[in-house]
This record gives structure tokens, C-alpha cells and sequence, in this order.
């Protein structure tokens, strides 16, 4: 915009200039004052409020570890799997038989698997062409023959039905891997809504009244364990099998009370004390919840309510947490089994083996809903890569962490939570890539800014390779694919795994930690005294 009068550089009285020259100068200002005024306004808005002015925030990390004896030593098979009975009742057993599904359970290896989950109660065995011969009805033996047999019988039966050998060829398993995934969402909806469940029920005890209308105490359910035990002992392949229970969920005061009954009767005939957790309610869940340090903590203090119980009656038994998932419900699309959920599963991984726990296990491996490690299209999905660099690079033994200038002095009454959470364990022997005495870091970061980390003590000046892994593709935190120090993961055209390609960064370098990610770091070379034996 142009403006046409002359402004002189003194006026002595306002008659100096023309009243219609005044008015047009009249009206410049007011519109320059205007525009000032909005984009001030504008200014506010855009531009990020710094609260911590003034205050002195120390962003220099020294983080160094223990290295003589481990805090705790887990099982070596710490991270292992579940698979629900329905993918038998439903006909999904015969999916199992992929080569694709084959190659990414055994890349998690080792590992036990759990078979069991909400339709256990209703699992039948029974084979009526073959009736049985001794007196009193059918005997365990005879049951689990039938079950080997059902087991060789479906490894086959597509085959017979497509007369081909379909599970060799991917696009027709595909095919009908969706057509199976139409049908069980809608039988799955069906049965959340309505409440009703066709020959199926959940297994934890303290859901029988509102499942099931009936209640079990933890004293009768001790009983039935004793029992149990006494039935398996006589049994050959039973004699010597494992019993582990009562699986109880959130450890409320009634699910308090009835761990207590149970370890009461019979917390000396279990091999290992079970609960089950999940975080989030399925059906309100956000994305940003995944990065609340208050739910990541949720979970420790329900492992010391267990270990409290446990350790009231049989001190040292072993606690699994037969059953972990991020979002109840079957989960939600697009957020549990996105890199976002990744956050509270590798937290729950540090945080259970550096309180003790023994084993957990992932509910569940290949499934229907979104809470599994691989989808229903048989890809791998974040917390499948997550698990695998933690299999590939975790061993059983934690090591203690020590931090400093980490976060500034609390401010008198108000809790600053750590969103920076660094676990450290030995590189597990069985990577031969790294020699024994190594020491792999993983670490979190929650902040919406880089920290920096300096290794010192016995890590100081050491060379490292890093694991960072990140969201792949334009959905950020949504994404239901990552990469690996800036490569895209998938599998190979062969259907094999990936190689996991470090990133070395020369000795002595600062780690600079993004902001929102995730990743692993092994130490190279540290000789840890305890992590030079097994």
C-alpha cells in the first residue's frame, strides 16, 4: 500500500498539514496499530511458552552400572508367548502350519508357550470313533492321545480340503486368512456386546460371579490345586509337569483377598505364583496415554502387592505374569498395535525383571484383535521388533543403573516423574556377535526433547552400537511399521527375518537420544565381571 503525502520531520502547530492529508496519516497509524496489535496476538499463540525460564536444568546425563554382581538374574526364557484356544475352536490351528508364522515365532525363541485364555474353561477333548477301554470312562492318557492326534490331523486338513499343499503357498493363505478375520470380528462383537459366550468363559477366578454367577474363594480354589496335583502324579508324561497358578487379575483388595486364601492352601504346590495385567480400557484409550509416566508405573506397585502376598507364605517363589496386554477389550485399531504401544511393553519389560519377576508372558502372539505381536495378515507388527532385538540382545541378568543430573531439584511438594527410563542387563551370551562381559542398555525417552548421555565409570570411553528404532512412515506415533537406525524392517522376499544392522558409534561419543523413541545400546567390551559366566 502506497501512501501519498509528505511527512516534514518537525511540525510546529497541526495546521502544517492539510486536514485531508491528516486524516489519510490518522488512518495509517490506527491500521499500523492494528496489524501490530494481531500479530503480537498471533505471536502468543504460535510460539512455544518456555515455563522452565529461570530455572536451571541440568541436560547432561553421566549414567554408568554395576558390573560385579547382578541385581537379579530372570528365567532364560523371561519373554515368552501365549496362544488362546480359540484359534482351535475357531479353525485357525491350521494357519499355524505357515512358514511366514513358523519363521517369526522361532526368531523369539527361546521361549515358553502358554495355551490357554478366555475360552480355556470350555476346551473339550474328546474322540468318539476311538471310545475308551479302561473301566470308569477315559483316563488323562487317553485324552492327550487324542489331542496329539487332533494336532497331526489338522497340520493336514487343509490339504485334503484344497488338495494341495496351501500352507506352502502365501496368497492362498492370505486369502483365507481374511475370510477368517471377517467372520471371528463379528463373532467377537457379537459376544462382547450381549455378554454371552457360546461353550467359552474367562479363566480367572475372581471373574466367575460376573461371568459365570458363581464364586470361588481362594481356600477351595488351594484345594482344587492339591487336588490337581495328587491326579497328575500317578500320570507318566504328568509325573514330573510343572503347576502354575491361580492366575488372578489386578491385585485389588477382593483379588488380594483371594491370593491369600490360595497361597494359604497351597503356595507350596505351584512351581510359580501367576497374575494377569492390563493397562488401559480398550475402548477410551488415546495415544498420548502411551507416554504417561503414571501408567507406565501403575504395573510396580501391583508386582509389590504380589511379592507381598507371595512372600508372606512361600518367600523366593518364583511370580510370573502369565498374561500382559497394553488395552482390554481385544484392543483398539491403529493405537495397540501401533509403535506407540511399544512404550509400555518395553517399559514392562525392564521394569518386571528389575523387580524380580521371572518370566512374562505376551498375550498374545497370533491372534484375532490387535493386542498380538503378529496380525492377522501374518506381518510383523512394532512390538514383534521390539521383542525381537529384546531376545536378540537382553540376557537373564539385570544390572543396576546408576544416573546422575537426570532432572533438576523437585520444587517443594510437586512430583516430577522420570520420563527418561534406562534399564541395563548382559548382552545375552548367545549373540555372537558381542563377547561375554558385554552390557546392553534400552532406553525410553518420553521427552519431546533430545537427552544427552555420557557413559562413565566402567562404561566411559567405550564403543557402542546402537538399535534406535522409530516409527516408519507419515502416521508417527500410529505407525504399524518402524525402522532401525533409519531403515524400514520387514522381511525378507524369502520370508525370512531381517538382519539387525547396528550403528556403531565410535568410543567416548555422547549418545544423543531422540525425542519419543526408543532403542538399544551395547556396550562393547566393558569385561563385566557379571556377565563373563552364565
Amino acid at each position: 500500500m502506497r501512501v501519498i503525502c509528505a511527512f516534514p520531520e518537525a511540525m510546529s502547530s497541526s495546521s502544517s498539514c492539510p486536514p485531508s492529508c491528516l486524516a489519510l496519516v490518522a488512518l495509517f497509524l490506527a491500521l499500523l496499530i492494528h496489524l501490530s496489535l494481531s500479530f503480537q496476538a498471533g505471536d502468543r499463540r504460535l510460539l512455544p511458552v518456555d515455563r522452565t525460564t529461570g530455572l536451571k536444568e541440568k541436560t547432561l546425563i553421566l549414567l554408568d552400572v554395576s558390573t560385579k554382581n547382578p541385581v537379579r538374574t530372570v528365567n532364560e526364557n523371561f519373554l515368552s508367548l501365549q496362544l488362546d484356544p480359540s484359534i482351535i475352536h475357531d479353525g485357525w490351528l491350521d494357519f499355524l502350519s505357515s512358514k511366514r508364522l513358523v519363521t517369526l515365532a522361532r526368531g523369539l525363541s527361546p521361549a515358553f508357550l502358554r495355551f490357554g485364555g478366555k475360552r480355556t474353561d470350555f476346551l473339550q477333548f474328546q474322540n468318539l470313533r476311538n471310545p475308551a477301554k479302561s473301566r470308569g470312562g477315559p483316563g488323562p492318557d487317553y485324552y492327550l492321545k487324542n489331542y496329539e492326534d487332533d494336532i497331526v490331523r489338522s497340520d493336514v486338513a487343509l490339504d485334503k480340503q484344497k488338495g494341495c499343499k496351501i500352507a506352502q503357498h502365501p496368497d492362498i493363505m492370505l486369502e483365507l486368512q481374511r475370510e477368517k478375520a471377517a467372520q471371528m470380528h463379528l463373532v467377537l462383537l457379537k459376544e462382547q456386546f450381549s455378554n454371552t459366550y457360546s461353550n467359552l468363559i474367562l479363566t480367572e477366578p475372581n471373574n466367575y460371579r460376573s461371568m459365570h454367577g458363581r464364586a470361588v474363594n481362594g481356600s477351595q480354589l488351594g484345594k482344587d490345586y492339591i487336588q490337581l496335583k495328587r491326579l497328575l502324579q500317578p500320570i507318566r508324561i504328568y509325573s514330573r509337569a510343572s503347576l502354575y497358578g491361580p492366575n488372578i487379575g489386578r491385585p485389588r483388595k477382593n483379588v488380594i483377598a483371594l491370593l491369600d486364601g490360595f497361597m494359604k492352601v497351597a503356595g507350596s504346590t505351584v512351581d510359580a505364583v501367576t497374575w494377569q495385567h492390563c493397562y488401559i480400557d480398550g475402548r477410551v484409550v488415546k495415544v498420548m496415554d502411551f507416554l504417561k509416566t503414571r501408567l507406565l508405573d501403575t504395573l510396580s506397585d501391583q508386582i509389590r502387592k504380589i511379592q507381598k502376598v507371595v512372600n508372606t507364605y512361600t518367600p523366593g517363589k518364583k511370580i510370573w505374569l502369565e498374561g500382559v496386554v497394553t488395552t482390554s477389550a481385544g484392543g483398539t485399531n491403529n493405537l495397540s498395535d501401533s509403535y506407540a504401544a511399544g512404550f509400555l511393553w518395553l517399559n514392562t519389560l525392564g521394569m518386571l525383571a528389575n523387580q524380580g519377576i521371572d518370566v512374562v508372558i505376551r498375550h498374545s502372539f497370533f491372534d484375532h484383535g490387535y493386542n498380538h505381536l503378529v496380525d492377522q495378515n501374518f506381518n510383523p507388527l512394532p512390538d514383534y521388533w521390539l521383542s525381537l532385538l529384546y531376545k536378540r540382545l537382553i540376557g537373564p541378568k539385570v544390572l543396576a543403573v546408576h544416573v546422575a543430573g537426570l532432572q533438576r531439584k523437585p520444587r517443594p511438594g510437586r512430583v516430577i516423574r522420570d520420563k527418561l527410563r534406562i534399564y541395563a542387563h548382559c548382552t545375552n551370551h548367545h549373540n555372537h556377535n558381542y563377547v561375554r562381559g558385554s552390557i546392553t542398555l534400552f532406553i525410553i525417552n518420553l521427552h519431546r526433547s533430545r537427552k544427552k548421555i555420557k557413559l562413565a565409570g566402567t562404561l566411559r570411553d567405550k564403543l557402542v552400537h546402537q538399535y534406535l528404532l522409530q516409527p516408519y512412515g507419515q502416521e508417527g506415533l500410529k505407525s504399524k511399521s518402524v525402522q532401525l537406525n533409519g531403515q524400514p524392517l520387514v522381511m525378507v522376499d524369502d520370508g525370512t527375518l531381517p538382519e539387525l544392522k547396528p550403528r556403531p558409534l565410535r568410543a567416548g561419543r555422547t549418545l544423543v537420544i531422540p525425542p519419543v523413541t526408543m532403542g538399544f545400546y551395547v556396550v562393547k567390551n566393558v569385561n563385566a565381571l557379571a556377565c563373563r559366566y552364565r
